[in-house]
């Protein structure tokens, strides 16, 4: 669906084929300055299942170690104060997201979300070999380049800009509108850009009708994150028209789990979201038993995938976490947690979704216990929630003044770096 970019040569220091990555981003152009080299900056997290996927199935083997030979890699924690701070910056609002700068700092380009091997290093290597700003992207697409003219809008929507892109395609002389307008890619940008907008906007009128226009086009993969708006932008339509809306996306993505998701080697990298929005289109259709179908056999399909090896694949694991919950089979679901927490000890994620599945069902003083643990091992912004659902557990307990000292504590370890966090916190304490 991307378009092809021009492949300029670049010169990169013998230094970096063993170079290891760095953590921050400051550090990483630092040494891309002296290297005269690209940053790849990878945002990920604990928390992210498709960060394990790719890290499991993409980040590696000689295609990867031929990245890190000609790139300056960052791998970002998005949770530290360092890594919110260029998510922020880079206005990337969903992980997990690769993003390459020149030595400068001006943005290459990015890929966002799970891809599989076979999309996510051609696409890499093109951005790379590219060495164009967005700047240079939209000269050349003033000039009448249609690969151009793509990339950029492109670039918006990865950002989710759809108005600012829009407002640049117009910018545009008359006579390159016309003519890049016809171009397969640049159409069905201007409607993912019309739908971004739109969903901006809360425009849902606006993002039924772009979302039609998406859906209609090849996007691939994508089917699932376009009819999750389409989902919520038609809730309250008529139920007839609703349906007549939703009927053609549920066979299309039938079709995707049979052909791109239940065989031996999904084309989709993530399978997660393709589940779970056909169980969702279900639900709206009124058709619970396929609802209960898919949902049922996407949890066999990781059973059997998995065996009795949680820690074989942590994307996988998660992914039958999530399955297990969206088919409200709550005792099978608080089997697995335990086993998850054991299969990975060493971080805060289990024990404080764990917890916080006993809160929501009014379990505070067994939830706590999960979540005192998971404090143990949070940090960054994660501390703040799991602070947040400690708060919860002890004012449920009728314990106010725990509950002020976790705030207190929370708030000298991290509350200079995340204050939208930090205000939440400090309402929750007064709730």
């Amino acid at each position: 669906m991307k378009p092809i970019r021009p492949l300029l040569a670049l010169a990169f220091v013998g230094s970096l084929h063993a170079a290891e990555p760095v953590s921050s981003v400051d550090a990483a152009l630092a040494k891309a300055k002296k290297a005269h080299a690209p940053v790849l900056i990878d945002f990920s997290a604990p928390w992210c299942y498709s960060c394990y996927f790719m890290a499991t199935h993409v980040l590696n083997g000689k295609e990867w170690k031929a990245v890190e030979a000609k790139t300056v890699v960052a791998e970002v924690d998005a949770d530290s104060p360092d890594g919110a701070a260029w998510m922020k910056k880079l206005e990337v609002k969903a992980l997990p997201a690769y993003v390459v700068l020149n030595e400068n700092g001006d943005e290459l380009g990015r890929i966002l979300a799970e891809q599989p091997r076979e999309k996510f290093y051609p696409n890499l290597d093109g951005i790379i070999a590219g060495a164009s700003t967005l700047d240079d992207f939209k000269r050349k697409a003033a000039a009448g380049s249609f690969d151009a003219v793509a990339t950029v809008l492109g670039s918006y929507q990865a950002r989710g800009e759809g108005r600012a892109g829009l407002d640049w395609y117009k910018g545009l002389q008359e006579n390159v509108q016309a003519a890049a307008g016809s171009n397969h890619y640049v159409a069905l940008w201007l409607d993912r850009l019309e739908l971004a907008r739109a969903a901006n906007a809360k425009d849902d009128a606006g993002v039924v009708a772009a979302a039609k226009r998406v859906l209609a086009g090849d996007i691939d993969c994508d089917r699932p994150y376009v009819v999750d708006q389409l989902l919520e932008a038609s809730e309250k339509l008529p139920k007839a028209e609703r349906t007549a809306l939703l009927a053609p996306q549920k066979i299309a993505l039938d079709a995707m789990l049979s052909k791109q998701v239940f065989i031996a080697k999904p084309a989709c990298a993530d399978q997660r979201s393709t589940v779970i929005t056909t169980a969702d289109v279900d639900a709206a259709l009124g058709d619970s038993a396929s609802e209960s179908a898919v949902l049922d056999r996407a949890i066999g399909a990781a059973r059997g995938q998995l065996g009795a090896n949680l820690g074989k694949d942590r994307n996988l694991a998660d992914n039958l976490r999530v399955y297990l919950a969206r088919a409200k089979r709550t005792d099978e679901l608080d089997a697995l947690y335990p086993k998850l927490i054991a299969a990975y000890p060493d971080d805060y994620v289990y024990p404080y979704r764990y917890g916080r599945s006993l809160l929501e069902r009014g379990q505070p003083a067994a939830a706590l216990l999960l979540l005192e643990k998971a404090a143990d091992k949070a940090y960054g912004e994660n501390r703040l929630a799991v602070a947040m659902q400690r708060v919860k557990a002890l004012k449920a307990l009728k314990r106010q003044d725990d509950a002020e000292k976790v705030v207190a504590d929370v708030l000298e370890q991290n509350g200079q770096w995340f204050p939208e966090q930090v205000a939440k916190l400090k309402d929750a304490l007064k709730s």
